[in-house]
């Protein structure tokens, strides 16, 4: 052998090796560049997600409801225990689901899963047509009017003002949003933790005259003195007021897959998040009631700062901006949440490819978050959300059913599917009877109501077969919407996101129990 031919092989193999090194490290480069959503949602963050879509102005503002429908001060503490149980209940099928279906988008992303396109997409029409952007709006609203109202102490703030500031409200925390989702869940767990506070100022405000003695509308033989004779359809109604305050438990299921290992955190925040809220709410209406005989609570139109007046002085503006704070941080969590069930939505092809895109550089979906923008200012510039917010409410608690329902159909169909957490069946068996007996009561006491909250969800019917089973379409109409999802990519600077093939396992793997 050559001498030249036996140095050459160590040589060679040393730059194999050295090859190899660089390969790897452009491999694990290309990864870290990935084009993805981030995972920037931790157990602190994902738990203010959930607090803070919860609290917002409800539980400022709807004791009044939940008394008026019960009829007494105990009942409706009662109403409030037994509404946050329904809550962990219902959070806890969620939570088997959203280890299942390790999906962004929530209902919409396991109901499509179970049940098919069209299902799915009656839920995600209704939610992006009506639901989210007149919830917004009304809290946005809201906000304006609590931060406006110290300026207008002996008058209602004008209209105008009220809309401009909300929509000023939106504008800014869509452009937070599209910013940087490290930005945006920042904001929910400083506001978070605001409401919190504020809470807990009403509650040791309470408990400070309990000790002192002003407890009367707390006792058992005042507490469950009736002001009307209880039926099961006022209580039904005043549950369905509580269930109202607890709405957004659900939401944590949007951002599945910028959950920092899902698999834990999202169930550990649903357990820490629905009890602690449940608490909070039963302790604050106890702090309302020792102070506020029921009648005063009956006729305030903002219990908190009712209460706020009669007992803190001057600290009273305490509870204005408590609740501007309250509503503002609700506003950010909604944007946060309804934006992802738009990226989902475009993902699996119901709405144009562009809301399915992610920016560049700070890995935002900024087209949803700007289209969930748009509705919103226009149903602020429409003006009429009390009256839509009623079919909306209709619309979210049958998602919440037929979701569950799911689980149940699921667990029929592939009984084989790995399942990380795996529910008593009880569980969603005793959500949805729940469930069941509160919108059939609903439907019962507000048969035109519901009626159009069906209506509007069955307009989306034709639309789904026109807009995605019909594949035949004109080809100058495939022109045209490529050429605008071309300028909406280069104006937004956004590009489809890479799959992280980890997260979607469970669909595929079998279980081993």
């Amino acid at each position: 052998m050559d001498r030249t031919e036996a140095t050459r092989k160590p040589i060679c193999k040393a730059e194999e090796m050295e090859d190899k090194k660089k390969r790897k490290k452009n491999e694990d480069s290309s990864n870290s560049d990935r084009v993805t959503l981030k995972k920037e949602i931790g157990l602190l963050s994902a738990c203010a997600i959930i607090i803070g879509n919860i609290i917002g102005s409800g539980i400022f503002i709807s004791p009044k409801g939940v008394l008026e429908h019960a009829g007494s001060v105990g009942l409706s503490l009662i109403v409030w225990v037994c509404g946050g149980g329904i809550c962990t209940l219902g959070s806890m099928c969620y939570a088997e689901l959203g280890v299942t279906i390790p999906k962004s988008g929530g209902d919409y992303s396991y109901v499509t899963e179970i049940f098919g396109g069209l299902v799915g997409f009656l839920l995600l029409w209704s939610a992006v047509l009506i639901m989210y952007p007149t919830t917004l709006a009304v809290i946005a609203l809201t906000f304006s009017n609590y931060v406006l109202q110290p300026a207008f102490q002996h008058c209602f703030p004008p209209f105008i003002a009220t809309k401009l500031l909300a929509t000023i409200c939106v504008l800014f925390l869509t452009w937070v949003n599209c910013s940087s989702v490290r930005w945006a869940t920042r904001i929910q767990d400083i506001f978070t933790i605001g409401k919190l506070l504020a809470l807990v100022l009403i509650i040791i405000v309470g408990l400070v005259q309990i000790c002192r003695g002003h407890y009367d509308a707390l006792q058992p033989s005042a507490a469950f003195e009736f002001s009307q004779d209880p039926s099961v359809g006022q209580i039904a109604l005043a549950f369905l007021q509580a269930s109202f305050a607890y709405s957004g438990w659900n939401f944590l299921n949007y951002v599945t897959e910028e959950v920092v290992e899902p698999r834990k955190n999202l169930p550990r925040a649903i357990y820490i998040s629905i009890p602690l809220v449940t608490l909070v709410y039963t302790m604050t209406n106890i702090a309302y009631f020792s102070s506020m005989t029921p009648e005063e609570l009956l006729s305030s139109n903002a219990v908190a700062v009712t209460f706020g007046e009669k007992l803190l002085g001057m600290f009273s503006w305490v509870m204005p901006i408590s609740v501007a704070l309250s509503t503002f941080g609700g506003i950010n969590g909604y944007l946060f949440t309804s934006s992802r069930l738009c990226f989902s939505g475009a993902r699996e092809g119901h709405l144009p490819y562009l809301l399915a895109m992610i920016h560049l550089k700070n890995c935002t979906p900024i087209p949803a978050l700007l289209l969930c923008c748009f509705a919103t200012v226009v149903i602020l510039c429409i003006g009429e959300t009390h009256n839509l917010i009623n079919y909306v409410s209709f619309i979210n608690y049958l998602s919440y059913g037929v979701t569950i329902a799911g689980l149940l159909y699921l667990r029929k169909k592939r009984p084989n599917l790995a399942r990380p957490i795996k529910v008593n069946l009880l569980i969603p068996i005793s959500y949805l009877i729940f469930w069941a007996v509160l919108l059939g009561f609903s439907l019962y006491s507000e048969p035109v109501v519901c009626g159009l909250g069906m209506v509007i969800m069955l307009t989306g019917v034709p639309v789904y077969f026109v807009g995605v089973q019909w594949k035949e379409k004109p080809k100058w109409l495939y022109r045209l919407v490529e050429k605008l999802t071309y300028k909406g990519q280069k104006v937004c600077y956004v590009v489809f996101p890479q799959d992280d093939p980890s997260e979607t396992e469970p669909l595929t793997a079998k279980a081993t129990d």
